[in-house]
């Protein structure tokens, strides 16, 4: 409640003035009324309607929470358009070289450029314009409206009116027209005359627009102990309308949501469509732009998931042209592809006539069939085509490469020849081959005649042991024994030095059985059964 700077009350009229507001909250009281005479909402909280103390509030306002101290250097006024202050009778120095005015320049100037401006002829000289600057606050200068004359809007309402008042008259007239008509017309049923008559009637809504335009109109009335409300607006919907809830009172219908007024699922589903006029929230999800922003939004997730940085809120301009580039480069690639299949196999739907036999499947070709359903006659076999080039010849050959075998090697039929890359010799060529193949059998035939019988060889133990071994070389069996006695006692000293005499003849001549000894009991580490030894 606004009121004014709270003085002491008793008990009895605090309870009082506390039931009062109970009662314009509840609407059985009138609401209060401030200096202006406007209605003050009483559920506005006390600490936002109370004045402060220093305004010393006398009556209940809401003054306190608007802008009450006024700025004395802001107007309202607006620039007079098109004022003239003073005309020159002849041209000025300073003044615009063009028409003469000494409020702009020649460069501004709006006039039509003369062909000699006032500068040099001194005649017509434009006066000069009323130029005013104007102080606005923060919120005038951004107010769209500051400076608009209402009375300039008077024209549009002048034109609907005529329009209504010519809309009034042809209406009027068309009605005496029946009438006349039908009071010259002698022969008509009753049943005639009553469809006259039904047609005679006007329709309110055409004739008188203005009744049916207050649906918008704000009623404000006190709320009574029967119902009501302090401030009601009819209801836009037009009341010949079935309200969706309505449609089917089937509990077990499309569920209806009263707190967010919507219907999801159609609740007519075994209706025809060309009948009902609403099925259900979800027709329009799936219908119209709604449905192409959700294949927007769909693009653009696919978009950034695959590395483009897109984001449908931060810059659905550009999500936008993405997807339309998107829709363009897709139909492109459609009509390629497409273009590609009909120029490889063809267009079914062109102009051209196709063949009888391939229209009616059957022609007047005569082919003969055994009992296992293979042509006898009439049609020869169709052979497989490949996809490498055939019957291509090169080099001069009159036939293809592998069209010749001969000692698990391909060649040429036409010459006889297993090389690739040569050059046809014809005849020629087939003779000289097989004359060079007799001549090497013929060679090959003597060398085995004249070879003499190999002589036998007497056994001999080859040395081993090196690399560069003489091939005449032979050991003796005697001296490899005492060779072998002798590796092992030196083995035999090396493991223990105490059998070592003495008198010890040291001999530097390594003979060849000393080698093959010194091989036989070396131990080779790679050896898998040297453990063994």
């Amino acid at each position: 409640m606004a009121t004014a700077s709270v003085a002491f009350k008793s008990r009895e009229d605090h309870r009082k003035q506390m039931e009062l507001e109970e009662a314009r909250k509840a609407g059985l009281a009138p609401a209060e009324v401030d200096e202006d005479g406007k209605e003050i909402n009483p559920h506005i909280p006390q600490y936002m309607s109370s004045a402060p103390w220093y305004l010393n509030a006398e009556r209940p306002s809401l003054k306190h929470q608007r802008k009450w101290k006024s700025d004395p250097n802001y107007t309202k006024s607006w620039y007079d358009r098109g004022a003239k202050i003073y005309q020159a009778d002849k041209y000025r120095k300073g003044a615009c070289e063009n028409c003469g005015a000494m409020t702009h320049t020649t460069k501004t100037c709006m006039e039509r450029p003369r062909k000699l401006g006032a500068k040099w002829t001194s005649k017509n000289i434009a006066p000069d314009e009323k130029i005013e600057t104007f102080e606005l606050d923060y919120d005038g200068k951004r107010d769209r409206w500051n400076g608009y004359d209402a009375a300039s809007y008077a024209h549009v309402i002048e034109r609907y009116e005529a329009r209504d008042e010519a809309r009034k008259k042809f209406l009027k007239d068309q009605q005496l027209k029946k009438l006349e008509e039908k009071n010259n017309s002698e022969n008509v049923e009753v049943s005639d005359d009553e469809d006259n008559e039904d047609a005679l009637k006007v329709d309110e809504a055409k004739v008188d627009e203005s009744k049916q335009m207050d649906f918008a109109k704000v009623e404000k009335r006190v709320r009574t102990t029967g119902g009501g409300s302090t401030g009601t607006v009819r209801n836009l919907r037009i009341r010949e309308d079935t309200a969706k809830y309505l449609l089917n009172l089937d509990v077990n219908s499309a569920h209806y949501d009263p707190k967010t007024r919507s219907m999801r699922e159609d609740p007519l589903p075994d209706m025809d469509p060309n009948e009902k006029f609403y099925a259900g929230d979800n027709q329009n999800r799936v219908s119209g732009q709604a449905l192409e922003f959700k294949q927007l939004n769909i693009h653009a997730w696919e978009a950034f998931e695959k590395g483009n940085d897109v984001h449908m809120q931060a810059a659905p301009s550009q999500a936008e042209l993405l997807y339309k580039n998107y829709k363009v480069n897709k139909e492109k690639l459609k009509s390629k592809v497409k273009e590609t299949i009909v120029e490889k196999y063809g267009n079914a739907a062109t102009e051209e006539v196709l063949p009888r036999e391939l229209l009616l499947g059957q022609s007047e070709r005569e082919v003969e069939y055994d009992r296992a359903g293979r042509i006898i006659k009439g049609q020869e076999m169709a052979l497989p085509k490949s996809k490498y080039e055939e019957d291509v010849y090169i080099n001069n050959h009159t036939t293809v490469w592998g069209s010749w075998w001969k000692d698990h090697q391909w060649g040429y039929k036409c010459c006889k020849q297993f090389v690739r890359n040569s050059y046809c010799t014809g005849a020629a060529g087939i003779e000289a081959a097989e004359a060079a193949a007799d001549l090497m059998k013929a060679n090959i035939a003597r060398k085995e005649a004249t070879e003499d019988v190999i002589a036998p060889t007497e056994d001999k133990q080859l040395a081993t042991w090196g690399t560069d071994i003489p091939d005449d070389l032979v050991l003796d069996q005697g001296k490899l024994a005492e060779s072998l006695k002798k590796e092992d006692q030196r083995r035999r000293e090396e493991k223990d030095e105490r059998k070592r005499k003495y008198n010890v003849k040291w001999n530097d001549e390594v003979t060849a059985e000393d080698m093959e000894a010194y091989r036989m009991k070396k131990v080779h580490h790679d050896d898998p059964m040297k453990d063994f030894l």
